[in-house]
């Protein structure tokens, strides 16, 4: 085990987006290392927790601020944030309605989770983590909303960090490089596609779940405890090369 087994031991965290892939991979890792964990998201029954975890499930769509505000009435501390719900939608994204939609789950969505757990954030001097992506540093032109809103995330990360330092939040990000999920399953199924990005990816292989998880954890722990407003890229190299 590359952490402490008892880590978080105490803490308490809400991982959103928390059901599937990178959000998942986050959120039982966070429970292995003794967190208590609520992880909010689409699909909860599909979220496998391995038994003496402190880790659960609950439905909750981040563009509704009623239901994040029902989940945080779910817990009495929050220590820790993570911002992982986001979906993309490829071309379709050139639609304006799409666009919007997008950009009000990966932004908006992650600035109403910000908002709404300040105040419990504040309380703990706590630790809040967003997801951002390769796509925050430079354009996509098939995922225009993506692209947009996680430069924005890049964005937002920076202004709450320096926003939210004087209540002793520290305010970070991740940005993933391509991940083995469930989203990118048909990418990797397709040399055309695949076969480029692992070419220019100078580790020469697929991220995992896991990769980002510990990234986060880092994040979390005291030993990140005077970084706040990075952005921290996890992807292989792909950035650099």
């Amino acid at each position: 085990m590359t952490f402490q087994a008892d880590l978080f031991a105490g803490k308490t965290a809400i991982v959103t987006g928390g059901t599937t892939g990178i959000g998942a991979g986050t959120a039982l890792m966070l429970a292995q290392l003794g967190a208590r964990v609520l992880a909010l998201g689409f699909d909860a029954h599909k979220l496998v927790v391995p038994e003496g975890l402190d880790l659960r499930a609950m439905e909750v769509d981040v563009t509704d601020a009623g239901a994040i505000e029902a989940a945080l009435g779910e817990i009495d501390q929050l220590h820790i944030l993570v911002n992982c719900a986001g979906i993309i939608r490829r071309a379709e994204e050139h639609e304006i309605d799409v666009f919007e939609k997008v950009i009000d789950v990966n932004l908006n969505g992650t600035m109403r989770c910000c908002r709404l757990a300040r105040a419990k954030l504040a309380e703990s001097g706590g630790v809040i983590i967003n997801t951002a992506s390769m796509l925050s540093f430079f354009g996509g032109g098939l995922v225009p909303a993506y692209s947009a809103s996680k430069g924005g995330v890049m964005q937002l990360t920076k202004s709450l960090a320096i926003a939210y330092a004087a209540d002793g939040i520290r305010v970070n990000a991740v940005a993933p490089g391509w991940i083995a999920t469930p989203l990118t399953e048909a990418l990797q199924k397709d040399p055309k596609r695949a076969d480029p990005i692992l070419q220019r990816t100078p580790l020469g292989r697929w991220g995992l779940p896991d990769d980002i998880a510990q990234a986060v954890v880092f994040l979390c722990s005291p030993a990140a405890s005077f970084i706040t407003g990075t952005i921290l890229p996890v992807d292989g190299g792909y950035l650099v090369a």
